[in-house]
């Protein structure tokens, strides 16, 4: 039986987007590359452990979850977390920044200087425009801020990134409208940290990055790997944690870290053999901006 590899994240680089494998192994992705793995038959989904450690239960955990840990691990994963607002006194810089994922969908969030636009990526934003930059807890206020004077959330779920994905505006200056105007209604705001200081706004656009420009439109997405299960297909477009895969079907979108926790090996051939379904209908237009 051929050995297993054991994924341990989506990282995205300079050059694109690179999965990692347990033991410091990685698969740079380029577009046009064939992905193709299995699941072998009568294997388990087993919990990923949290910061560096292995689940001390080795628990089973669901096919459909993304954080493939176990509520014990879970728990400990989150308990020292910027994300989580379980750490307060992290001294390092931060930007706050709007990100926007496709029409109606934008939100506020934060991220340590130091990471660049690293977390843009990961999260899969079409475009940004950084808010402003200081100590974690200006920054956090700012973030408050804006979700309480605006209605602006700091949470989007993948699937409505997804539907939103589908119908994005041809050009750039068409994708950085809606951050534009959230940009200046932010900075027209009473109430900000003193030792926050502001950022003009500067769109970044990423459709070139993800390989989005002139992509089929996707007809599905994989709800979970299965024991005896496979997929396959030729990546055509990435966002996120999102592959695009051009299979025998039309395009499907393969969150990574549905492979979290699994085993995984060579395809034996080329169709996909997982459960397909479809992806969310895009959100009905707002009667406001946001």
């Amino acid at each position: 039986m051929a050995q297993a590899w054991r994924y341990a994240g989506l990282r995205w680089s300079a050059d694109g987007p690179v999965l990692m494998w347990d033991g410091g192994r990685r698969s740079p992705l380029t577009w046009g590359k064939r992905v193709a793995f299995g699941v072998a038959e009568g294997s388990a989904r087993t919990c990923v452990g949290a910061r560096g450690h292995a689940c001390p239960l080795a628990a089973e955990v669901p096919g459909r979850g993304m954080g493939a840990r176990c509520e014990v691990c879970a728990r400990l994963d989150r308990a020292h977390s910027v994300a989580a607002d379980t750490l307060a006194d992290d001294p390092r810089p931060y930007r706050v920044y709007l990100a926007w994922f496709g029409p109606g969908a934008a939100k506020v969030g934060i991220t340590a200087v130091r990471r660049g636009r690293a977390r843009l990526l990961e999260q899969g934003a079409v475009c940004f425009t950084w808010l402003g930059s200081g100590p974690l807890m200006a920054a956090r206020r700012t973030e408050e801020l804006l979700r309480a004077a605006l209605r602006v959330p700091d949470r989007i779920p993948y699937a409505d990134k997804r539907a939103a994905r589908a119908a994005l505006p041809a050009t750039a200056a068409e994708r950085a409208v809606e951050i534009a105007s959230l940009h200046a209604r932010a900075r027209a705001l009473g109430g900000w940290p003193e030792s926050l200081t502001p950022a003009p706004f500067e769109p970044v656009d990423h459709v070139g990055v993800f390989g989005l420009t002139g992509v089929p439109a996707a007809v599905g997405q994989v709800r979970e790997l299965v024991p005896g299960g496979a997929v396959s297909g030729e990546m055509v477009a990435a966002a996120g944690p999102d592959l695009h895969l051009l299979t025998d079907s039309g395009v499907v979108v393969l969150d990574t870290r549905l492979l979290a926790g699994w085993g995984l090996v060579p395809a034996t051939g080329r169709e996909s053999a997982v459960p397909v379904g479809p992806l969310k209908e895009r959100p009905a237009e707002q009667d406001g901006l946001f």
